[in-house]
């Protein structure tokens, strides 16, 4: 049995994976969210974990995972 908490790659391999993305980036304020991740959260805490992000700006753990997976995907430039 697996222990701790699920990885960016893993959460994104679920097939409920599109329908969250779909609704993350129907929120109003996704995109300051993620600018503010990418221009700020991210260089003062690189390996921040969506939990750190949610709590950090108080946001659902989704729009976090969203976000973080974006990110890091395109790499510094997001």
């Amino acid at each position: 049995m697996r222990e701790g908490p699920m990885s960016l790659e893993e959460y994104s391999r679920s097939p409920l994976w599109p329908i969250l993305v779909e609704t993350v980036h129907a929120m109003v304020m996704y995109p300051h969210h993620r600018a503010y991740t990418r221009d700020v959260v991210l260089h003062e805490q690189p390996e921040a974990t969506p939990g750190d992000l949610a709590s950090k700006l108080g946001i659902p753990l989704g729009e976090a995972l969203v976000i973080l997976h974006e990110l890091r995907a395109r790499g510094p430039e997001g």
